[in-house]
């Protein structure tokens, strides 16, 4: 029974970690809503579980720019 629940406890683990990293590489390459185009938070995150930079050639922005989102986007 011991062995049952090591083994059961080292698959969830396993798991765990297989799933954070095919959400945070997923998210790193999805389109991306403008509001969150600059989220340093996200990227650390993203960064430190992944060991992989985001490639920004490869997102493009989620909606095209119109005029509303081109006045709110923070200057970086």
């Amino acid at each position: 029974m011991t062995i049952l629940i090591a083994l059961f406890a080292i698959a969830w683990a396993a798991a765990a970690v297989i799933g954070t990293q095919a959400y945070f590489r997923g998210e790193q390459t999805k389109p991306i809503h403008a509001r969150n185009w600059r989220s340093e938070s996200f990227e650390k995150l993203a960064v430190s579980v992944t060991g992989v930079e985001t490639n920004f050639g490869d997102r493009v922005p989620a909606f095209p720019l119109d005029a509303y989102d081109s006045a709110t986007l923070p200057s970086a």
